[in-house]
């Protein structure tokens, strides 16, 4: 038996949960103060929805100069296609305490404007997505959070407070994730029939 109540039983499928109540994705950010670097890489995943493979090929110069509201465009490893990060006040507060700490002006990044962003501290190289597996595993256990997480809860967690936290639609969402319609974000987001169910609450007339 596993040890670990955040990964699943031997044999069956492992599909990894968004985090789904706002107050635990404000826990994880508390955990990780002391961490900039762990810190930004969850909150601009969770802010994104961008798949962490991609967020892991950025580059200090990538972002650096980048203010809040500013865009930029990456092209998704998986699909091919052309999507943007954003940078709003939450990511960029975080952006700009890690390259302080990091980079300014004996930090580890501080002699290295081409280097990862997210880059191991002992190679220089970028994380790899099971390193970030293990620490979404890691954060959501310090917190007590049941069920099964991964690096891909970051990318999930976007979508589903979008949904149920913000009202967007699911066409909206859809778009974002390059998804081929709604129903396959619907399933994608593990929207439960209790959402659907309460909608029917709604009065109209």
């Amino acid at each position: 038996m596993s040890l670990n109540p955040n990964h699943p039983k031997k044999g069956s499928r492992i599909t990894v949960e968004p985090i789904r109540r706002i107050r635990d994705v404000k826990a994880i950010a508390k955990l990780l103060s002391d961490n900039k670097r762990d810190r930004l890489l969850f909150l601009i995943g969770v802010n994104n929805g961008l798949r962490v493979g991609d967020l892991l090929r950025l580059k200090v110069e990538d972002l650096k100069h980048l203010k809040v509201c500013d865009t930029l465009t990456i092209k998704e490893s998986k699909t091919g296609k052309a999507n943007i990060l954003v940078i709003n006040k939450t990511v960029y507060k975080a952006l700009r305490e890690y390259l302080t700490e990091a980079g300014e002006p004996q930090g580890h990044l501080g002699q290295r404007p081409n280097g990862y962003l997210f880059a191991s501290k002992k190679t220089k190289k970028p994380l790899k997505v099971n390193s970030v597996n293990k620490l979404v595993k890691n954060w959501c256990k310090s917190i007590n959070l049941k069920g099964n997480y991964g690096a891909h809860t970051l990318r999930k967690t976007w979508g589903y407070l979008q949904r149920t936290r913000h009202g967007v639609g699911f066409e909206i969402i859809a778009k974002r994730y390059n998804h081929s319609n709604p129903a396959v974000t619907m399933r994608y987001l593990g929207i439960e029939d209790k959402e659907v169910h309460g909608i029917l609450m709604n009065e109209i007339g």
